[in-house]
C-alpha cells in the first residue's frame, strides 16, 4: 500500500488552517458590514423621523388627510423605507403602505410616548415608532404616532458589492497561497528529496568505497544532515563488509580444521562404542534395582498417605477442641463482667439504703409532727409557739430529705449509665473526667471501709466519642485488682489515674504502690486464666479481658511495669477517633 506524500500532508494542514481562518475573518467582516449598515439605516430612519414629523404632525393637526397620505407616499418612495404606520391621535391607523409589523397587537390602541424600536426577528423587518407632538401657543399635545420600518433585505442589498469584494480577495489570496506553497514545496522539498532517493538508488553494494551522497548547500540543513548520515552508514557497511571478508577465510581454515577433527572423532566413537554395549548392560542390570527400590517406595507413599490421613483427622479433633475452649472462654469472660455487675449491684445497694433510711426516718418523724398538729388544730389547741416549732421540724425534715434524696438519685444514675456501658459496647460521646469520677463513685463502697485513697488527674476538657463500657469495664477491672491482689494484707494505699490528651490519642497512666509482681508473673499478667488467687475465687480473666478490650474495642495499646514491693503501673494509649 502506497504511503501518502509528506509533502501533500503538510502542504493539506497548513492550507486547512489557512482555509479556516480566511472564513472565520472573511465571516466576521461580512456580520460587523451587516450590523454596520444595519446601524446606519437605523441612523437614516431617526433623521428622516426628524426630517419629516413637523409636516405629518401639522397636516394630522390640521385633518388634512390628503396631504397626510402624500407625506406617507413620500415616505414609503425612499429606498431605504419598505413600509409606514400612520395612526391619529385616538391610535386609529390613517394609513399603512409597504410591508410591516403588526402594532396593534404590541400597543392595542396606546399612542407611544417616547420612541421605540420594533423588530420581527422571522421576517427581518424592523424600525422605529416615534411620538408626533403639536406645540401651539406654548402648549404641547399629541396628535398621533408614525411608524417607519425597514428589512434584512434592504441592508444585505446595501452590503451586496462590499460583500462580493471580501469573498473574491478572500479567495484570490487562497488561490495565490496555494500556489504559493506548491512552488516552494516542490523547489525547495519534493525536487530535493527525489534528488536525494535517485542518488541512493544508483549506489552499487559492491563499490562502496568512495561512494556518497551529495546534497547542493541550498537545499536545507535537514537534507544535508540526512546526507552525511547515509554517508556515515556507507563508510560503516564498507568497514563491516572488509570484516566479513576476514571472517570467512577464518571459517574456511576452521572448515578444514573440522574435517581433520571428524575423522578422528569417528575412529574416537567406533573405540567407544563397544564400551557403551558394556555399559548398556550395567545399565539395565541398574534399572532392574530401581524398579524394586521404586517398589518399596510407593509402598512407604501408600504409608505417609494413610499417616497423613490420621493426622487431618486429629487435627480436626483439635480445632474442635480449641473452638469449644473459645467458647468457654467468652462464656467465663460473659460471667466475669456479670460478676462485676452483681458486685456492683450489691455494693451500690447497700450504698443507697443509708440514704433512703434516713429518708424514711424523716418521713415517719415529719408524719407524727403532722398527726399531732392536725390533733391540735381540730381540738383548738393550736398555738403560735405550736405552729413555729412544727414549721422549723418540717424545714429541717424536708432538708434532709431533699438531700439524701439527691444523694440517693445521684447514686442510681452513676450506677445506672455504669452498668448499661458495663452490659453493651455502644458508641457515645462522654466527658472523660466526669466519666471516671462516675466509675469510682458507682465503686464507693468496695472502698468506703478503707483507707485506701484513689487520685483522678484529668483535664475536665477532653470529650470523647467511644465505647463507654469498654473503659468503665478496663477502669473497674483496674480498681479491683489493685484492691483484691496490690493491697492485700495492708490497710493504706494510693491508686493514682492520670490522663494526657496528646492531640491525637489518649495516655492513661495508672499506678498503685502495692506490692507488685514479680518478673515471672509479670510475663503471664494478660494471659486467661492466670490468677494469684487461684484456690481463693480469682478466674484470671480480669487482665485478659482489659487487654482485649484495650487492643480490640478501643485500637489501642497496654503496657505494664512493676517490681516488687514497687506497685504496678499500666500505661493504655488508643486513638481519639476509633477505625470502625
Amino acid at each position: 500500500m502506497q504511503q501518502p506524500s509528506l509533502s501533500k500532508k503538510l502542504l493539506t494542514k497548513v492550507l486547512s488552517v489557512y482555509f479556516i481562518l480566511t472564513l472565520v475573518v472573511t465571516v466576521g467582516q461580512i456580520v460587523a458590514e451587516y450590523y454596520n449598515a444595519k446601524n446606519y439605516i437605523n441612523n437614516e430612519l431617526t433623521t428622516l423621523q426628524n426630517t419629516f414629523a413637523g409636516s405629518l404632525t401639522r397636516a394630522i393637526w390640521e385633518l388634512n388627510t390628503p396631504q397626510t397620505l402624500n407625506i406617507a407616499d413620500g415616505l414609503l418612495a425612499i429606498p431605504t423605507i419598505e413600509g409606514i404606520i400612520v395612526r391619529d391621535d385616538n391610535g386609529a391607523i390613517i394609513t399603512q403602505s409597504g410591508r410591516y409589523i403588526d402594532i396593534q397587537q404590541r400597543f392595542s390602541n396606546q399612542l407611544v410616548s417616547k420612541e421605540v424600536s420594533l423588530s420581527e426577528q422571522g421576517s427581518g423587518i424592523f424600525g422605529f415608532t416615534f411620538p408626533l407632538i403639536f406645540e401651539f401657543s406654548g402648549r404641547t399635545s399629541q396628535v398621533g404616532d408614525v411608524t417607519l420600518f425597514s428589512s434584512r433585505d434592504i441592508v444585505i442589498e446595501r452590503i451586496k458589492v462590499g460583500l462580493y469584494f471580501l469573498i473574491a480577495n478572500a479567495m484570490l489570496k487562497t488561490t495565490f497561497l496555494i500556489i504559493l506553497f506548491l512552488l516552494a514545496f516542490r523547489r525547495y522539498l519534493i525536487e530535493p528529496l527525489a534528488d536525494l532517493s535517485q542518488q541512493i538508488e544508483d549506489l552499487e553494494l559492491d563499490q562502496l568505497d568512495g561512494s556518497k551522497v551529495i546534497v547542493a548547500e541550498d537545499q536545507g540543513a535537514e537534507l544535508s544532515f540526512m546526507a552525511n548520515a547515509f554517508n556515515r552508514l556507507l563508510a560503516r557497511l564498507s568497514d563491516n563488509q572488509g570484516q566479513l571478508k576476514q571472517t570467512q577465510q577464518q571459517l574456511l581454515v576452521s572448515h578444514n580444521k573440522l574435517d581433520q577433527q571428524n575423522l578422528l572423532l569417528e575412529q574416537e566413537v567406533a573405540r567407544k562404542t563397544s564400551g557403551l554395549s558394556q555399559a548398556m548392560m550395567d545399565l539395565q542390570q541398574q534399572k532392574q534395582e530401581l524398579l524394586h527400590k521404586k517398589q518399596a517406595l510407593r509402598e512407604e507413599i501408600e504409608q505417609r498417605v494413610q499417616t497423613e490421613s490420621n493426622l487431618l483427622q486429629k487435627q480436626r479433633e483439635l480445632q474442635e477442641t480449641i473452638d469449644n475452649l473459645n467458647l468457654a472462654q467468652d462464656r467465663l469472660v460473659q460471667s466475669e463482667k456479670m460478676a462485676a455487675l452483681g458486685g456492683l449491684v450489691a455494693g451500690i445497694t447497700h450504698e443507697v439504703n443509708t440514704p433512703v433510711g434516713i429518708c424514711v426516718t424523716a418521713t415517719s418523724f415529719l408524719d407524727e409532727r403532722v398527726s399531732k398538729l392536725s390533733s391540735a388544730y381540730q381540738q383548738k389547741q393550736l398555738t403560735p409557739k405550736m405552729l413555729e416549732e412544727f414549721l422549723q421540724e418540717a424545714q429541717q425534715s424536708t432538708a434532709l430529705l431533699q438531700s439524701n434524696l439527691s444523694r440517693a438519685s445521684d447514686l442510681i444514675a452513676s450506677f445506672k449509665q455504669i452498668a448499661v456501658d458495663q452490659a453493651s459496647e455502644a458508641t457515645r460521646t462522654i466527658n472523660l473526667c466526669h466519666y471516671l469520677n462516675e466509675i469510682i463513685r458507682s465503686l464507693q463502697p468496695h472502698f468506703k471501709k478503707t483507707q485506701y485513697q484513689i487520685e483522678v488527674n484529668c483535664e475536665e476538657s477532653i470529650i470523647l466519642d467511644c465505647p463507654a463500657g469498654a473503659i468503665s469495664q478496663i477502669i473497674t477491672n483496674l480498681l479491683m485488682n489493685s484492691l483484691i491482689h496490690g493491697f492485700e494484707d495492708r490497710e493504706h494505699g494510693l491508686i493514682r489515674i492520670t490522663v494526657l490528651d496528646n492531640e491525637h490519642n489518649i495516655d492513661i497512666h495508672y499506678a498503685d504502690d502495692g506490692k507488685g509482681l514479680a518478673a515471672d508473673q509479670l510475663a503471664k499478667l494478660f494471659h486467661p486464666f492466670f490468677t494469684t488467687k487461684r484456690n481463693q475465687g480469682g478466674s484470671g480473666l480480669g487482665t485478659h479481658i482489659i487487654y482485649n478490650l484495650v487492643r480490640q474495642t478501643l485500637g489501642g495499646s497496654i503496657e505494664v511495669s512493676s517490681q516488687l514491693g514497687e506497685g504496678l503501673h499500666y500505661h493504655i494509649c488508643f486513638p481519639k477517633k476509633l477505625n470502625r
